[in-house]
């Protein structure tokens, strides 16, 4: 398996060690992962700050493992999306990052939140865009006769998994596969996938500073 990189407009700029927030609704795999490569040096970055809307996500407990600030904004405590949106852009402009990570975080953005973000903000999804945005990926790639699947980062719209892609990973599907068995090889790959993605966005920014 290799990467593959898509030339995209990079918005970041490079004038200290990268600052990156973590959004995550789930069980923090990725994100997981995503910490041992800071910790091991294979990721330049210092992770700021994990966002979850969901008071159960494994991904706060990680951070707080970890002694990685953490911000739980739960839609169910806001009246309409508004004002959920609102105390999340409030927290993450707080912690002042240079790259906003969706890992896992399973709501769509709106326009207001996508500008403030724009350029900054990448989504990892568990398909070959634009092949099956939206959930049930692998099922759907089995179930189309696909002999791959893999994963794609892109940046974040407001429409469900459009954005540009960055960057996809490709994993084969071998004759006996379920979606579970899939989703268990497409996995690993995803996490490659988006630490190498980061690196070639930060080397991006590295570069044109000094240019």
């Amino acid at each position: 398996m290799s990467v593959e990189f898509v030339e995209v407009e990079n918005t970041m700029t490079a004038t200290r060690i990268p600052r990156v927030a973590v959004l995550l609704s789930g069980a923090g795999n990725t994100f997981a992962a995503l910490v041992n490569a800071v910790e091991q040096g294979v990721l330049p970055a210092k992770i700021v700050l994990v966002a979850s809307d969901q008071a159960a996500a494994g991904g706060l407990a990680i951070a707080q493992r970890a002694g990685i600030a953490t911000a739980l904004i739960a839609r169910a405590n806001f009246a309409n999306k508004l004002d959920f949106e609102s105390a999340l852009l409030a927290a993450v402009q707080a912690v002042e990052p240079d790259l906003i990570v969706l890992a896992g975080f399973m709501r769509v953005l709106s326009q207001r939140v996508c500008d403030a973000w724009a350029g900054r903000a990448i989504n990892l999804h568990p398909s070959l865009l634009p092949k099956y945005p939206g959930l049930d990926t692998h099922q759907r790639a089995i179930a189309a006769g696909d002999r791959e699947a893999g994963a794609s980062v892109h940046f974040v719209t407001a429409e469900l998994d459009a954005g540009a892609v960055i960057a996809q990973i490709r994993v084969p599907i071998l004759p006996r596969d379920t979606a579970e068995s899939l989703a268990q090889r497409v996995k690993p790959a995803e996490q490659t996938l988006l630490i190498d993605c980061l690196n070639q966005l930060i080397g991006q920014a590295e570069s044109s500073a000094r240019n």
